[in-house]
C-alpha cells in the first residue's frame, strides 16, 4: 500500500459527498533571483500552481523585481518587514508578535517597497516572520492597505479584522526543530490527510483554502520532492487551485 493511500481515500470521499477542496501555495523568505527561485518557477509551472512568493522588503534585491516581471506564476506578497525577531526574551521569534512602536510604519513600507519593485502584480497581503502576529495590530494592517494575512494553522471561523480576510497554511514539510530536511513522509501525509478530513467532519473552516507552505532556499531534495508530489496528489484527487483573494 502506498504512502498516499490514506489521504487519497480521503480525497474520494471528499468527491462523493461533493466537498470542494481549494488549495495554494506559499514559498517564504524571498530577497533575488537565485537558481532556488528559478527552480520553484519550474515546478509551480509544470503543476499549474502559482506561488504567494512572501518577500522580505527590508531586505529585497535588485535582481528580484525583473524575474518576477518575466514570471507570472510568481505571485508577491509581504513578509515582514526586515525578518528581524523583536520578541521579548525568552519568547518565540517574531518580528510582529508583540506591539512595538515602529510596527505601523514598517507595516505600510512594507507594502510600499513591493509596490514600488513589482507595481499590481503586488498581492496586499502581510505573511509575519515566524507566523506570529499580534492581534493588536490587526487595525494597522488594515490602515495601511492590506486585504489578507497568512500565517499557519486553520483559522478561525470569523475575520481578523473588518476588511481582512485570514488565509493561512497548513503543511510545512521541514523538520525545523530536528534535521532541517523533510519530515517524516508518513507523518507528513497523515497530517494531510487529518487536515483534508476536518473539513469532511466541520471541524475546520471548508471555505478557507489548504495551504502549502514551503520556503526554497533551504529545501533538501526531499522537500522538493515532497512540494511536487503532495500538490500533485491533491490536484489528481480532485483540489482545485484558489482564487486567493
Amino acid at each position: 500500500m502506498s504512502v498516499w493511500s490514506p489521504l487519497r481515500a480521503t480525497l474520494r470521499e471528499m468527491r462523493r459527498q461533493g466537498c470542494a477542496l481549494p488549495i495554494w501555495w506559499r514559498d517564504d523568505d524571498a530577497v533575488a533571483a537565485t537558481p532556488a527561485l528559478e527552480r520553484l518557477t519550474r515546478l509551480s509551472v509544470r503543476l499549474r500552481v502559482p506561488v504567494h512568493l512572501a518577500v522580505i522588503p527590508g531586505a529585497l534585491e535588485g535582481s528580484l523585481a525583473p524575474f518576477i516581471a518575466d514570471t507570472p506564476a510568481l505571485v508577491p506578497v509581504v513578509h515582514g518587514w526586515r525578518h528581524v525577531n523583536h520578541a521579548p526574551e525568552g519568547a518565540k521569534k517574531a518580528e510582529f508578535g508583540h506591539p512595538r512602536a515602529a510596527a505601523p510604519e514598517e507595516l505600510e513600507a512594507g507594502l510600499a517597497t513591493l509596490r514600488a519593485a513589482f507595481g499590481t502584480r503586488t498581492m496586499p497581503m502581510f505573511v509575519p516572520p515566524w507566523n506570529r502576529l499580534t492581534p493588536s495590530l490587526m487595525p494597522d494592517i488594515a490602515t495601511a492597505g492590506y486585504a489578507a494575512v497568512s500565517t499557519y494553522g486553520p483559522r478561525e471561523t470569523s475575520p481578523p479584522a473588518p476588511g481582512i480576510t485570514q488565509i493561512n497554511t497548513h503543511i510545512d514539510p521541514i523538520d525545523w526543530r530536528g534535521t532541517r530536511g523533510l519530515v517524516d513522509q508518513t507523518t507528513l501525509v497523515a497530517r494531510l490527510t487529518a487536515t483534508v478530513r476536518a473539513r469532511l467532519t466541520k471541524q475546520a473552516d471548508a471555505t478557507e483554502p489548504l495551504g502549502l507552505l514551503t520556503h526554497h532556499l533551504v529545501h533538501t531534495p526531499e522537500v522538493w520532492d515532497f512540494a511536487e508530489r503532495c500538490l500533485a496528489e491533491l490536484l489528481d484527487g480532485g483540489a482545485e487551485v484558489a482564487r486567493v483573494i
